[in-house]
């Protein structure tokens, strides 16, 4: 009788909640010129506030049934045998770098004075766990008009001292994961795909089409509002290697060895009845810690929304396609103005945003088109750190000279640091508000000409 009441109450409210959803958040006016046209959002419906209610009643709070779901679902749909929910991207990035320091990994794990090579055009946090471990990130250039590694200079990047690679995939367009995974194999170098902006993206390897995020040795996702998918907040961890799986689940869930999910004890039955480093026999595993780690799980809450959104996943990345393409096409005959942005070989993009480089600014700058798009209720973003080591973080390690090292003087990297801007390509803009981008760039250039 009880559980029948709870059902009916448990339903109301969720009725209440949709109700909701269709009076307050469904509708939603046409676009006319001057509305604001962000470069990225969340996309949502009914489900998403069904799944959030749903887990909220539940009031079990840190991860649960949603996030085993979501951790199954995802890893089904990418491919790859094993998902872990983390709280961000960016602690994604934390925990796939400091996994490979795990002693556990013996004469392969990445020590402090280690090298890593990576890309300085790109987003902080993809090189903030290299330095903040102590190990040494080597700066390669990237190229035009793809945003991505110089594959060229790689063996020049090469010491001794190099144990991995660690770079973006640039706005969901995949790098030369061929070339980079043949040399990774070559040297015995670990391969981390940070895949945050390019959920979705394939790429042929071995000749077959792979999801991103799933050839490395880890790849790692990205869940805020304006990615792919959404949480709110949240980040995943993908791999295929089982102890890699073991030891960032580790690092995680504050450092432990034991592998119990929260709220279950002694799944291996031997709780109390073995001897761990110089603990007395007997120690309770739950309290036993083989790594330095965190606490860096997701809500049950975060992982509902998961669920939801990852069934549009699908419909998500057809739209970011489209939007792009629409973009591509209506302003493929200015390329006297701009190095219009193109896909990599052997690969199949799900694009975060659309790339413009300005032609050396002899025209127009990239701040005048900036100001004019933003004035026209048009949102830019650059990209990202344009320069990372140009930035306030780095400047002791510029008078110090010592922390990192560059391969040459990055010439492409500081170009796009100067000129390029991008635009959202993400499912909540329609074909009138893509018509009305490219009009209002094409406006500025006719006036230019």
């Amino acid at each position: 009788m009880h559980d029948e009441r709870e059902a009916r109450l448990r339903h109301k409210v969720i009725d209440a909640a949709l109700d909701y959803y269709n009076q307050v958040h469904a509708t939603r006016k046409a676009f006319s010129p001057g509305d604001r046209i962000s470069y990225g959002g969340r996309v949502f419906d009914g489900q998403e506030l069904v799944n959030l209610i749903d887990a909220s009643l539940d009031f079990w709070l840190t991860t649960g049934r949603y996030a085993d779901q979501f951790e199954h679902g995802f890893a089904r749909h990418l491919g790859t045998k094993h998902c872990l929910l983390v709280n961000s991207g960016s602690s994604a990035n934390l925990l796939a770098f400091m996994a490979l320091t795990s002693p556990k990994l013996g004469d392969r794990r990445i020590r402090r004075g280690d090298e890593v090579i990576t890309v300085a055009a790109g987003f902080p946090t993809t090189v903030a766990p290299i330095i903040q471990f102590g190990a040494i990130p080597v700066f390669v250039d990237v190229t035009l008009p793809t945003y991505n590694i110089d594959v060229t200079r790689l063996d020049e990047a090469l010491s001794p001292r190099t144990k991995a690679v660690m770079v973006a995939h640039t706005l969901g367009n995949p790098f030369d994961l061929g070339a980079i995974r043949s040399f990774c194999d070559h040297n015995g170098l670990w391969l981390i795909e940070d895949n945050c902006d390019a959920l979705g993206s394939r790429y042929v390897i071995d000749g077959t089409w792979r999801n991103t995020g799933t050839i490395g040795h880890f790849g790692t996702f990205s869940f805020y509002p304006p990615h792919h998918m959404t949480m709110g907040e949240g980040g995943a961890i993908c791999t295929n290697d089982d102890q890699l799986k073991r030891i960032v689940a580790s690092l995680r869930d504050w450092g432990r060895d034991c592998w119990c999910p929260s709220g279950r004890d002694d799944t291996c039955g031997n709780r109390f009845a073995r001897q761990y480093g110089e603990l007395p026999s007997g120690y309770d595993h739950k309290y036993v810690y083989s790594h330095f780690g965190y606490n860096l799980k997701v809500t049950e809450m975060q992982a509902a929304i998961g669920c939801a959104q990852l069934e549009k996943l699908p419909a998500f990345i057809e739209a970011r396609k489209k939007n792009w393409q629409l973009l591509r096409n209506g302003l493929a005959d200015l390329e006297e103005f701009f190095v219009l942005p193109e896909a990599m070989k052997e690969s199949d993009p799900s694009w975060f945003g659309f790339l413009l480089t300005v032609r050396d600014g002899k025209i127009v700058s990239r701040d005048r088109l900036v100001e004019h798009l933003e004035k026209n209720g048009i949102q830019t973003r650059m990209l990202f750190a344009g320069n990372l080591i140009k930035h306030p973080c780095f400047d002791e390690m510029r008078r110090d000279g010592t922390g990192y090292r560059v391969i040459g003087n990055l010439p492409v990297t500081d170009r796009i640091m100067r000129d390029t801007l991008w635009l959202g390509v993400y499912p909540g803009l329609n074909e009138a508000m893509i018509d009305h981008m490219i009009a209002t760039i094409r406006c500025l250039m006719g006036a230019a000409r």
